[in-house]
């Protein structure tokens, strides 16, 4: 909205577009800012309003399969859920006011925000208002792989126009390995991992919220520098024209998230539920997949990645063995059970996500 105007009414940014950097027409490092603002704004404003509205309609029922980990979690019931709707209100709103809206990426973006969202919505509602713990994970599951899939057409034909717009690359070395069609295939593989990975982090007040915060502001990083020609080739990696843009949509969800972690914060006044956690990993898939990072994405969003292999291998183990190797899955919930108190285990986990964030960032010129 704000970047239509300043191209077709203000003659005097006609000049100004010479002179600004990257392939974005209108300041793009201003309003990947401005877009964090505005979505921080409107959580931190509209977030009491949301909290009100959810906890007359939907609290969470602390119901896990470890009768311990309820105890040490009943104070938690009847917590307002379902905040994702404010985060996503908030990302949205900052996306059309400060994004290219003619840009193929966010629209792309736009579509896996809203679409994630109302699956995680509808989850959500199920496990409120019957007696299951939400759809069935296989239902849940195909559901994710369709929309996933829905976009990742769209992004291949878009990609296949761009050198090494469609090929993994491989930090180390910066190999390309070109999979063509099978790009498709794959966009649906990052997005369901990624945003199933930021789910199973959703367990401890402020946990996914501050681990989302660093990977965002990684990927924001790595959007710029791939939509910027000569920083890209100095760096050795894929230059995306367009994919800056996919930094206002990051730098909105980082702005959100922080406006959000002010409420969710131990103790949390509300949680984000599926809501929330679905379309936040999918629009960090989404980042990595623009900007070529997919192997980066496992560096950044280590946490994700760690959360969701404690939970494969205790399953893994239980069926093969009988015995489970952590006390309780995911990861966070072990420490928890082993004593830790959750301020402390959420707080280490953000050092070891931040720290994670700048190794991945160093590597780019490093490797």
């Amino acid at each position: 909205m704000v970047l239509w105007l300043l191209q077709h009414v203000l003659p005097l940014f006609q000049q100004v577009e010479l002179h600004t950097s990257g392939d974005s027409r209108v300041y793009l490092t201003a309003r990947i800012a401005l877009a964090s603002l505005t979505s921080f704004l409107f959580a931190l404003l509209f977030g009491p309003l949301a909290i009100s509205f959810l906890k007359k309609r939907f609290r969470e029922k602390v119901a896990s399969s470890s009768p311990t980990l309820d105890k040490l979690h009943q104070g938690k019931n009847e917590t307002p859920t379902m905040g994702g709707l404010f985060i996503v209100c908030a990302v949205v709103l900052s996306l059309l006011v400060w994004g290219d809206l003619t840009n193929h990426y966010v629209q792309l973006g736009l579509f896996l925000t809203i679409s994630f969202a109302m699956l995680g919505a509808v989850d959500d509602w199920h496990k409120l208002n019957t007696s299951t713990k939400g759809m069935t994970a296989r239902t849940k599951f195909m559901i994710q792989w369709i929309l996933s899939l829905l976009a990742g057409l769209p992004l291949y034909r878009h990609q296949m126009e761009i050198p090494l717009g469609t090929e993994l690359i491989f930090p180390i070395g910066n190999w390309a390995i070109p999979i063509g069609i099978g790009f498709i295939f794959w966009t649906g593989l990052v997005l369901v991992s990624t945003s199933n990975g930021v789910n199973l982090t959703d367990g401890l007040d402020g946990l996914a919220a501050g681990c989302t915060i660093f990977a965002g502001g990684a990927f924001i990083a790595l959007s710029y520098l791939a939509g910027h020609k000569v920083l890209a080739e100095y760096l050795a990696i894929p230059s995306i024209p367009g994919s800056g843009e996919v930094g206002v949509l990051v730098g909105s969800l980082v702005g959100a998230m922080l406006g959000f972690l002010w409420y969710n914060c131990y103790p949390a006044q509300v949680f984000m539920g599926d809501t929330g956690s679905l379309p936040i990993g999918a629009i960090l898939g989404f980042a990595a997949l623009v900007t070529r990072q997919e192997f980066l994405l496992v560096i950044i969003g280590g946490v994700f990645v760690v959360e969701t292999i404690s939970v494969i291998l205790q399953i893994g183990s239980y069926r093969l063995t009988g015995k489970r190797i952590l006390k309780c899955s995911p990861l966070h919930n072990h420490f928890v059970l082993s004593g830790d108190h959750e301020i402390k285990v959420v707080v280490r986990f953000w050092i070891c996500a931040a720290l994670l964030a700048i190794l991945a960032l160093a590597s780019l010129k490093i490797l």
